[in-house]
């Protein structure tokens, strides 16, 4: 199926006329870039019918800019000069509108001027003080002594040892010239004799025990 889509620019106010069985129909020139490099632009004849014929004459004008569908032909003409000349001619089923082109061939261009921006003068000073250079540190570093005498006195506290004295017991002088003897009665009795108060007293004990029992 023959279809053509093309983007182009009207440079001929579109004509609306009536056929003999009155029937709309607009005709209008696009103009569209040559596929060649250096060649002029190429010029189409468009045709559109029926109520699209209407409604190209009523929205678009000249210098606009327009996307165009529909079916590419080629009439057959019969110049005045004689001779017959074929033409390319699209019946427009689509179009679309594009805006309004803009020639920018044909204005001029102002060259943009730059101001020169004024560069802040350099101040130098008057004087400037010569920096001084480092010099390598050669002297030694004096070291104050430590006051080492606290921690000499801890230590010598936690170096002493704790002494343990041993008790020597004092021995008493034994007054009784016969030892493991018990201390007796100092009066005499029963015919001049000592008398172990203990053992009296025992004895009493045990008398009265032999009473006691059954």
């Amino acid at each position: 199926m023959n279809s053509c889509i093309l983007l182009a620019e009207i440079i001929q106010e579109p004509q609306l006329r009536f056929t003999a069985d009155n029937l709309e129909v607009t005709e209008m020139l696009v103009e569209f870039p040559s596929v060649r490099e250096g060649e002029p632009p190429a010029t189409l004849k468009v045709v559109g019918w029926g109520n699209l014929a209407k409604e190209i004459q009523q929205n678009y004008h000249q210098g606009d800019r327009v996307l165009l569908e529909g079916r590419l032909a080629m009439n057959t003409i019969e110049r005045p000069e004689g001779f017959k000349e074929k033409r390319a001619e699209l019946t427009v089923q689509k179009i679309h509108s594009l805006g309004i082109a803009i020639d920018t061939s044909s204005s001029s261009a102002v060259p943009k001027t730059e101001l020169p921006v004024a560069s802040p003068p350099k101040t130098t000073p008057a004087y400037e003080p010569p920096l001084p250079t480092p010099t390598p540190l050669t002297n030694k570093v004096s070291v104050l002594p430590q006051n080492n005498t606290a921690q000499q006195g801890r230590s010598q506290s936690t170096n002493l040892e704790r002494k343990t004295y041993e008790v020597t017991p004092t021995e008493e002088p034994d007054q009784d010239d016969i030892p493991f003897v018990r201390s007796v009665y100092s009066r005499t009795s029963w015919g001049h004799e000592l008398c172990d108060s203990y053992e009296l007293e025992a004895n009493a004990y045990w008398k009265a025990a032999e009473r006691i029992k059954p």
